[in-house]
């Protein structure tokens, strides 16, 4: 049971890393200032996705799923 809690703690790392590129490369395709800014300063990706919501709520949304497939994993894997 511990290997089926594992699998979906990577699994859901693996969304929580795509959703994080994905954002990134949406940050950078606004601007240059953006994408440095999301990459090297804390809350700003936060600031480009509240006003940028409608190119990044599905990455958004991709990373909280991942979020939640590894509580599971954590539950499941104990």
């Amino acid at each position: 049971m511990e290997a089926l809690g594992y699998c979906l703690w990577l699994a859901g790392m693996g969304a929580l890393f795509v959703g994080g590129l994905w954002i990134l490369i949406e940050a950078f395709k606004t601007s240059i200032l953006w994408g440095l800014g999301s990459l090297f300063i804390p809350f700003v990706s936060l600031i480009w996705l509240v006003l940028h919501w409608d190119r990044g709520g599905k990455p958004f949304f991709i990373q909280l799923g991942g979020v939640a497939v590894m509580f599971v994993g954590l539950a499941v894997g104990g």
